[in-house]
Order: C-alpha cells, then structure tokens, then sequence
C-alpha cells in the first residue's frame, strides 16, 4: 500500500496586514501518497498559492506540521528547507521563471549546479531531458526565442533534473493555449505513469479532473474532496 509522501496536519497561514491578520489557511488537512495524481482546485481567493508555498517548502506555516516523505517541515531554517526542496520536489510555475540570459539547456542545468552534479553527469542528463520534452532541437535557444508551450516544456525538463519524488505545478497552463495546455498535461500524465508524484494547483477545471483526486479548496481549507477523471 503506497505510503503519504506529503501530509498537512492542521495547518494556517496568518499574514499581518498593519493591525488586521489575514488568515490565508485556516486548518487545511490533506494526503498525497506516492505515486498519485492529485489536483488542488479552488477559486481566486481561497488560498492555491499559499497552499502551494506550504507543500512545497517555499514558505513555512503559522501553525500545524507539514511531513514530506515523513520528515516534518514545517520549522526548518532556509538553508535546509532549499536542500530538501532541491532533492525532493521539482517546481513548474505558471509565468515559467526561466532565466532570459541563459539557454534552454543551461536553465535544466542550473539545478544539479547547486546539488553539486557531475559536470559529466549534468550535461548528459539535461541532454536526455531535452530530448524527453522534444526540444533537442532548441537545445541553444534562449527563452525570448521559445513559444509559450516550448518555455514551459523547458520548466517541464527542468523540474525533473534532480530526479525529484514530487513534482508540484502551480497552474502550468495558466500562460498558455488550449493546444499546448493539452501537450503539457499529456507530459505531466506521461511522468505520473513513469511512477512520479504530480500535484496540480489549479482553478481550472478541465485541469483538475486529469488527477486521480481533486481537493476543494476554500477559505483556507479543504471544503470537500472527489475522484478525478484521470484514465491509465
């Protein structure tokens, strides 16, 4: 039986605006095990981002316990949340965050610099993951002279260059068209059968029902959860 790779226990977000706190979670309870399909669904508002931040160590919450791969942490420093995101969880992000000076390949090859990859073993693996996305072809192409689709395949590639166990995408075809929205969730189905992790945060519904679960997302909250339409 797959085991929680990701787990939040009661978990809030408080932010200090002046004299008013702004609770962006409020309690939010969820499992994702190894191996699934989920969608994190929700309207503007409801707290997607912060949610996102939260399982994916780019934040750290007011209160509760967040376990990635059993380990809580939920109050690490900075320094060691980045290792374990570095190793653990590889980001897709709506707007790409490419680096505009550097090259396709040079952007996949920015993440095994700082986990401290193999010169050898960087360049062969960024190589096969152009290849994967279908982009050998633009292998010295700049992100300034990609598509839209083409960038994000490139964010695609470069979330998975330290092999991560999750891949965590915050609304990856938000930027995009309806035609290579469906290429990039073909591509994030095609990882999910390869045995990885997926975790969609998304207001998008069409989006959602790829996973095998969705949660609603609500004021902070998981309000309610249901299957998804994903089909092996």
């Amino acid at each position: 039986m797959a085991k929680p790779i990701i787990e939040c226990r009661d978990v809030w977000k408080t932010y200090s605006m002046g004299d008013v706190k702004v609770n962006a979670l409020q309690g939010l309870n969820l499992i994702v095990k190894e191996g699934e399909f989920v969608s994190i669904m929700g309207p503007s508002g409801s707290g997607k981002s912060t949610a996102m931040n939260m399982i994916g160590g780019l934040d750290i919450p007011s209160k509760g316990s967040i376990f990635l791969d059993g380990k809580n942490i939920a109050h690490l420093t900075e320094s060691d949340l980045a290792q374990i995101r570095g190793r653990k969880i590889g980001f897709i992000f709506q707007r790409f965050n490419l680096i505009n000076t550097l090259t396709a390949k040079e952007n996949i090859l920015l993440p095994m610099m700082f986990q401290d990859t193999p010169l050898a073993e960087r360049q062969r693996h960024a190589t096969e993951l152009l290849k994967m996305v279908e982009l050998d072809d633009r292998t010295n192409h700049k992100p300034n002279e990609l598509s839209g689709g083409q960038q994000q395949r490139v964010a695609i590639a470069r979330a998975l260059a330290n092999k991560p166990q999750v891949v965590l995408a915050d609304e990856p075809t938000g930027n995009l068209d309806s035609k290579s929205g469906d290429i990039i969730m073909t591509f994030l189905k095609k990882l999910h059968k390869e045995g990885r992790t997926i975790i969609v945060v998304t207001h998008d519904e069409e989006v959602a029902k790829c996973a095998d679960r969705i949660y609603i997302l609500k004021d902070g909250t998981i309000v309610k959860t249901q299957k998804g339409g994903y089909v092996r």
